[in-house]
């Protein structure tokens, strides 16, 4: 899962990139990159940590220029390695910086023709380099100089046509301006804003709403499913649809998890959503569970709030706040390692014991994916004195691997993966365990835009809207994916990178 910005404008645009980035940290904590254009000539720094450690004043007074991209990571298939980090850009032709925001489910076919036939030279494992390469490989072919907008929009439709999977992308060539795109189905969100400085009109294009909140843009409207979104640095817009059969089919799981609750992508509220997953949980856990003597609901931090919220108002239930989250420490599923993710979680939350004490708890999750950290917080409120504990999950139980850019592990990770609800609620340790119905949070989430037909919902239900994902794919992904190829990854390319520095290359 990334984030991703891209601004054109009339004044220097470093620090509203970088405070864009910094309201899009919760969509990537492995890795920052901002890069910028002053004088023909690509200002870049990226690297691994948070926005705020990868940028310092000396990096910033050399991120000059009216326009950039900028980009926070957290690798899904590929390497944690610094050289992976965002935007990538390529020398031919002009000169092209791209970041990149989703999963290619094709991207090994795609790196073998690029260099068999295009001749071009992948230097990393990120798909986003990639997809970068097919982009600038399309532009090479066109006959005008300079391009023309009907130019660049026929590079994308040769894109859509190539590459298949979830993409939102920015990307600047230098001479000309900033597209944007996003992939047919519309998997991961993009929004596109302006703003009025000195009379002059600026565009800015991003993940989320609530980038452009942060940094003064009003919310034009979310780029379609396969549209593509060209400014020059002149201040020309032009958009133009460049896929065939474009559906909005959104990732259900940036409502259930990713998004911050401010934003509102493909017009819906995020928050609205979540209050409607509390609405439709809380009506099945009193249908369910009215035997149960529940004392008090508490959510388990931070995103699951809204919904317990909503739960407890349906239950008529106390609802306190019985987990203090030290908010220092990155999140728990996606960190890359088993160890540090159990260690990590008691850095984490701490109970307040005075909630918990000789009551019957009800906890509520936003969702379940390994269930160690469920079954950790499940200890801690028994420590705490908690004299019985029920867990709810906002989300269904997830049985199936992402394979449109969020890091979910291997099917066999997945405590749901091949199990029953009574086999989980045991596993983790609860008293009781009830997950949301899958209908049910499709229908919380559309209710704040009814065109919407069909969700990306492929981890609850293995049902993925591209059509192309096979078992010999998520067995391919499986490996990519494994803990162990992953370290095996990361240090054979810092030996790697210290074998060039070594030599001086």
């Amino acid at each position: 899962m990334c984030g991703i910005v891209g601004i054109v404008g009339n004044t220097p645009v470093n620090q509203s990139i970088y405070d864009a980035l910094t309201v899009l940290q919760h969509r990537g904590q492995d890795a920052a990159g901002i890069v910028t254009l002053e004088s023909n000539r690509f200002r870049l720094r990226k690297a691994n940590g948070l926005v705020r450690d990868v940028f310092e004043a000396k990096h910033m007074q050399r991120l000059q220029g009216t326009v950039g991209l900028g980009h926070v990571r957290y690798p899904t298939a590929g390497s944690s390695s610094a050289s992976e980090a965002q935007p990538f850009y390529v020398n031919s032709p002009y000169g092209i910086s791209l970041a990149h925001n989703g999963n290619l489910t094709n991207a090994a076919d795609i790196r073998d023709s690029l260099f068999e036939q295009a001749r071009r030279h992948v230097n990393t494992s990120s798909d986003s380099e990639i997809l970068l390469n097919v982009l600038a490989h399309q532009l090479e072919g066109a006959t005008n100089y300079p391009l023309t907008s009907d130019d660049i929009f026929a590079a994308i439709r040769a894109v859509h046509k190539t590459v298949r999977g979830a993409y939102a992308v920015v990307a600047m060539v230098i001479g000309h301006g900033l597209m944007a795109f996003r992939d047919p189905h519309g998997i991961r969100p993009l929004c596109l804003g302006k703003r009025e400085v000195e009379g002059k009109v600026e565009y800015m294009v991003a993940s989320e709403s609530v980038a452009l909140d942060a940094v003064g843009f009003d919310f034009m409207r979310d780029v379609a499913p396969g549209e593509a979104v060209y400014i020059t640095f002149d201040g020309q817009l032009f958009t133009e649809q460049c896929a065939e059969n474009p559906a909005l089919n959104p990732c259900v799981f940036e409502f259930v998890y990713f998004a911050r609750p401010d934003s509102f992508i493909d017009k819906i509220s995020v928050y609205s959503a979540r209050l409607n997953m509390g609405k439709k949980l809380g009506e099945k856990i009193k249908r369910e569970w009215d035997d149960l003597d529940i004392d008090v609901v508490i959510p388990i931090p931070e995103t699951s709030c809204d919904s317990a919220l909503e739960i407890a108002r349906t239950l008529d239930k106390p609802y306190r706040q019985g987990f203090v989250k030290n908010r220092y420490v990155g999140r728990t599923f996606i960190m890359p390692g088993q160890q540090l993710r159990r260690k990590s979680v008691r850095r984490k939350l701490n109970a307040i014991s005075s909630e918990f004490k000789g009551k019957s708890v009800l906890l509520i999750d936003d969702s379940i994916v390994r269930g160690t950290t469920s079954e950790q917080i499940i200890e801690m409120a028994r420590e705490a004195g908690a004299k019985k504990v029920y867990l709810a999950s906002a989300a269904p139980e997830i049985r199936f691997p992402n394979v449109y850019g969020i890091d979910m592990p291997s099917a066999n990770e997945l405590i749901a993966h091949g199990r029953e609800v009574d086999e989980i609620c045991k596993m983790i340790g609860a008293d009781g365990l009830i997950f949301q119905d899958l209908q049910d949070l499709v229908d919380a989430v559309a209710e704040g835009n009814p065109d919407i037909k069909l969700f990306e919902t492929s981890v609850f239900n293995g049902n993925y809207v591209t059509g192309d994902v096979n078992q010999q794919y998520l067995e391919y992904l499986e490996t990519l994916r494994s803990e162990d190829a992953k370290t095996q990854r990361e240090i054979q390319q810092e030996l790697a990178n210290l074998e060039l520095y070594n030599e001086g290359v």
